[in-house]
């Protein structure tokens, strides 16, 4: 039986304990989890693609079958020079599950042979999102406990 590779596709600026939270579940269901790292034009990034890289691979360091990996263009395509056959995503609430619907459909129908898998993080991080650590650390507020402690450094060079 072949072993599904799984991609944790995402732009993880920064990445959060959720980011990790979804990340250290997937490595419960799947021999290998690729962690992708995108340059998302429809956002402002405070690190570069390089920088993110590195904080995620420090932070999953530990988990030997966990890569960090950049991409761009489609993930489907990134998936098939990959030979990976599973998305994971995760799902914070009722909101983010349109969205997540729409892009696993389409990502089914440029690839059928794709599936997604939604991961619901530990609830302690179902409210947490890179923007909003972003926006209290910007307002002066700690983000101690909802970042790795290299990615609390890592804003504190950064601003």
């Amino acid at each position: 039986m072949r072993q599904p590779v799984a991609v944790y596709p995402g732009s993880f600026d920064p990445p959060t304990n959720g980011h990790l939270d979804i990340i250290v579940r997937a490595t419960h269901l799947f021999p290998k989890v690729i962690v992708a790292v995108t340059d998302n034009s429809n956002k402002n990034p405070t690190f570069t693609l390089q920088e993110r890289k590195k904080m995620i691979a420090e932070a999953v360091r530990r988990y030997p079958t966990v890569t960090v990996d950049t991409f761009s263009g489609l993930l489907v395509d990134y998936m098939t020079r990959k030979k990976a056959s599973v998305i994971i995503r995760g799902l914070r609430a009722i909101s983010d599950f349109e969205y997540e619907f729409e892009m696993a459909l389409m990502n089914r129908r440029l690839n059928k042979r794709i599936e997604a898998v939604f991961l619901m993080p530990d609830e302690a991080y179902t409210y947490l999102s890179s923007s909003l650590v972003k926006e209290v650390f910007s307002l002066g507020g700690s983000v101690s406990g909802l970042v790795p402690e290299s990615v609390e450094k890592s804003l504190k060079r950064s601003g």
